[in-house]
C-alpha cells in the first residue's frame, strides 16, 4: 500500500458554475445517510474550512447561511471530499437535530416509485 498523496487545498481549484456555485451534498458521519444538498461559493468553502461549521450560499437571500444559525440544527464538518471532476463536494458532517427546514431528519423524504409520490417520514 502506498502513502496517500497530500497537497495544500485551495477552494479556487474547484470548478464552479457560471454563477460561482458548486453543489455540496451533506452526509451524516454516524450513518452515512444523505441529509441534504445545498450550494456553496468559493468563500463559503473557505469559511466552512476555517470554522468547521457548514456554511452554504443561499441563492434566494444572496447571503451566506451557516447551517443551524437560527434553528440550532447545526452541521459540524468532519471531512470535506471533492469529486473526480472537482465540480461537486461531499461534506461528511456531525448533524445536530433535523437537517431539513421542514423539520425532517433529511431533505430526501419523498419517494417517487411507479409515478407515485410517497412521503416516507413525518416532521420530527
Amino acid at each position: 500500500m502506498t502513502d496517500p498523496v497530500q497537497t495544500a487545498f485551495d477552494p479556487a481549484t474547484l470548478r464552479y458554475d457560471a454563477d460561482g456555485l458548486i453543489p455540496c451534498i451533506a452526509q451524516a458521519e454516524a450513518t452515512g445517510e444523505v441529509l441534504m444538498m445545498a450550494w456553496m461559493t468559493r468563500d463559503a468553502v473557505a469559511r466552512t474550512l476555517a470554522t468547521g461549521r457548514m456554511t452554504y450560499w443561499s441563492r434566494s437571500r444572496q447571503a451566506f447561511w451557516v447551517k443551524g444559525e437560527t434553528s440550532g440544527h447545526t452541521q459540524d464538518l468532519v471531512d470535506l471530499r471533492v469529486d473526480c471532476d472537482r465540480d461537486c463536494l461531499l461534506a461528511v458532517v456531525r448533524q445536530t437535530g433535523p437537517a431539513c427546514h421542514t423539520n425532517r431528519r433529511v431533505c430526501f423524504y419523498t419517494s417517487v416509485t411507479g409515478g407515485v409520490e410517497t412521503e416516507m417520514m413525518p416532521p420530527e
